[in-house]
């Protein structure tokens, strides 16, 4: 990863949540508990128009030592622990799930998570509304492939209720060894009552691009999984083999692809779009650094046939795709309503490994849209059904190629 990069994604393995590690703590000045005369004087400044960081530093402070000196454990590392745990805690006080701090270990996941390393039941969560809820599952996961959602509420992990555990317990009790499973009881909306879902773990190796012919002669189905480093190479190799086979039509597969790299979205609109266009533009906090991106100019197919499938699985740069294919009425967006993630991040390493993850920027489409929390609805909605996931049956999919053979 460069020093700090700029992403389109909000994807992860499943587990990067909590605090090992001392960020501040010994590298700043500890203070003794403030009497109640010093507590007064901090008030009276704030009232007297002195800086309220002021009154958040003292009150940190205080309950540092608090904490530290009287709370009853044993644990030697609590200095680690109330240092990441801090910083975390501040960060999330902006209430922006895209913006994160994240320890070493997290960091070390992150990055793998970019570079097609990952382990686990490949599925990102998050705590929504008091609840452990699936953000996105990665496709071909053991959670992608079991029928786990976005959307989805975990309610029980082999039958242990989540209501009183922390992400971090929570993620503690679906991690295992590969070949091992874990059962989640799960609510979704639509389904009367809880209902489990069993999921074998495993290691999880992800190509960020895949393609194939599909059953019908002529048309080829390409999946981009994810943004990562390797996309722009997989994805010009898979075009350039696609076009010595004369083909009638491809479909683009962007369902469960969570985004990536903001470069990388616009590498695969390069592909199919005719001539220098403009087909995202970035709008910083200073306007003098927004930015309009432009496709190549040179695509290998320009007018191909193209359908691009979407899910609510399909995040950030993959909706940048998707939305400006759309607007552009370069193809047709075939299946259901995407995630709705109009925001970029970047990522700045720290020097003792962690990292921070934070908000820089809005994107927004070739017509000035800007999905995020909307998401993309599609020309032709198509809802997988219930019997779909048992008989492993790609409704969408299917739909797709049929729409391409009757052109």
């Amino acid at each position: 990863m460069k020093k700090s990069t700029r992403i389109a994604s909000y994807l992860a393995i499943f587990g990067v949540v909590f605090a090992t590690g001392l960020l501040i703590g010994n590298s700043l000045p500890t203070h003794s508990l403030s009497s109640t005369q010093q507590e007064t004087s901090v008030l009276n400044n704030l009232f007297n128009g002195k800086p309220v960081e002021d009154l958040n530093l003292r009150t940190f402070w205080q309950v540092r030592e608090l904490l530290k000196n009287k709370y009853i454990h044993t644990d030697k590392m609590v200095d680690v622990k109330l240092g990441y745990g801090a910083v975390k805690g501040m960060v999330s006080a902006l209430d922006d799930p895209y913006t994160e701090f994240m320890d070493p270990d997290e960091t070390i996941e992150f990055n793998e998570s970019l570079n097609n390393e990952l382990e686990g039941i490949g599925a990102e969560m998050t705590v929504r509304n008091q609840a452990l809820t699936v953000v996105q599952t990665l496709k071909g996961s053991p959670a992608q492939k079991a029928g786990l959602l976005p959307d989805d509420i975990v309610y029980k992990i082999d039958g242990e209720e989540t209501g009183e555990m922390t992400l971090y317990d929570a993620i503690n009790k679906i991690r295992g060894k590969k070949g091992t499973s874990v059962t989640l009881t799960l609510i979704r909306e639509g389904k009367d009552k809880p209902f489990d879902l069993e999921i074998a773990r495993d290691t999880i190796a992800v190509d960020s691009v895949t393609y194939e012919e599909s059953a019908e002669k002529g048309i080829w189905l390409v999946a981009i999984n994810q943004f990562s480093d390797d996309t722009k190479m997989e994805f010009n190799k898979a075009l350039n083999d696609i076009k010595t086979k004369n083909p009638k039509g491809i479909i683009l597969d962007l369902r469960y692809n969570g985004g990536g790299y903001l470069e990388g979205a616009v590498d695969v609109l390069s592909g199919f779009i005719k001539g220098e266009k403009q087909v995202v533009s970035i709008e910083y906090r200073d306007a003098k650094n927004n930015e309009k991106l432009k496709t190549t100019g040179l695509p290998q197919f320009p007018e191909i046939p193209l359908v691009v499938l979407v899910n609510k699985g399909t995040a950030s740069a993959s909706e940048i795709v998707a939305l400006a294919i759309k607007d552009m009425k370069r193809g047709v967006i075939m299946g259901t309503t995407s995630y709705g993630k109009g925001t970029v991040q970047e990522v700045d390493p720290l020097p003792d490994g962690s990292s921070l993850r934070y908000t820089i920027a809005k994107w927004y489409s070739p017509n000035g849209t800007n999905i995020n929390g909307v998401g993309i609805v599609p020309d032709q909605v198509i809802e997988v059904k219930d019997e779909d996931f048992d008989k492993k049956f790609d409704r969408q999919l299917d739909e797709a190629v049929k729409y391409l053979k009757n052109l």
